[in-house]
């Protein structure tokens, strides 16, 4: 099974019951990332692989395997928020939302496994160790205890992803199997957040910079820039206003962007 259907098995729940063809897909992800960090070492990125958490995390290179480390520390952020959120009991059990979250964390389960066999498997020399979060962010929030909060910071995180990954999409143009699959898996996390942002009230779309009501202040990073109209040289709110010309285009995080963001939940 080739790259593009292994990444088509994060939506088919027939492929993601075929353990043997994951198997096989997962290596050859591997490989593909174990030769990207062979090329890549000749330009000095093992000199920056392997990021030492010291409280927090540091801007990757930008290259097709800084796009995947990056990638890879906020999709661990997702899954642990993820499962601790279920395993807390703060989503009301039995209803329509458990089972929104179950299915949302499995896909960021699948996400970081993929990522980590992407940069050639744990061990490898771009591989980077998952840091240690605090969602709380030193007793400011409750999420785990207060469902509003939990949600707040579920649209956030989600939102958050959206923009990276559009963010990394030129440090990957020159490897388009993996530029490919960050693509589909950038459209699974816009899912995620529109669900999420329709769970609390909310059209499933950023309006201008507008986080929501609800949301804490200190989210506003993840909404900045968003209020952007001119796309190409176009001026979108022409035809329907401001709203609606902000509304049809997501904008992207840079590397130093998100990297800010995920650092406030890292211990």
């Amino acid at each position: 099974m080739n790259i593009l259907k292994f990444i088509a098995s994060f939506t088919n729940d027939e492929l993601m019951q075929s353990k043997g063809s994951r198997r096989d897909s997962f290596g050859k992800i591997s490989q593909l990332g174990k030769n990207l960090a062979l090329a890549s070492i000749p330009f000095g990125l093992s000199s920056l692989t392997n990021v030492a958490y010291a409280g927090k995390i540091k801007p990757t290179p930008s290259n097709p395997i800084g796009a995947l480390q990056l990638a890879l520390t906020l999709e661990y952020l997702e899954k642990e928020y993820y499962i601790m959120g279920l395993e807390s009991g703060v989503i009301p059990s039995g209803g329509r939302d458990e089972k929104i979250f179950m299915q949302i964390s499995d896909h960021e389960t699948d996400h970081v496994t993929f990522l980590i066999n992407g940069l050639g498997g744990v061990g490898s020399p771009n591989f980077v160790e998952k840091p240690t979060f605090d969602f709380t962010v030193n007793g400011a929030f409750d999420p785990f205890n207060h469902y509003p909060t939990f949600l707040a910071l579920a649209q956030a995180f989600e939102d958050t992803g959206v923009r990276a990954y559009k963010g990394q999409a030129t440090n990957l143009i020159s490897a388009p199997d993996l530029l490919t699959a960050a693509l589909q898996i950038h459209s699974v996390e816009a899912r995620h957040a529109s669900e999420v942002r329709r769970l609390r009230g909310l059209k499933g779309w950023i309006t201008l910079n507008q986080r929501g009501a609800g949301m804490p202040e200190a989210t506003q990073a993840v909404y900045n820039g968003e209020e952007n109209i001119i796309q190409a040289g176009y001026d979108t709110s022409s035809l329907f206003g401001a709203n609606a010309g902000s509304e049809s285009y997501d904008e992207p995080l840079t590397t130093d962007q998100a990297v800010a963001i995920a650092s406030l939940f890292i211990v």
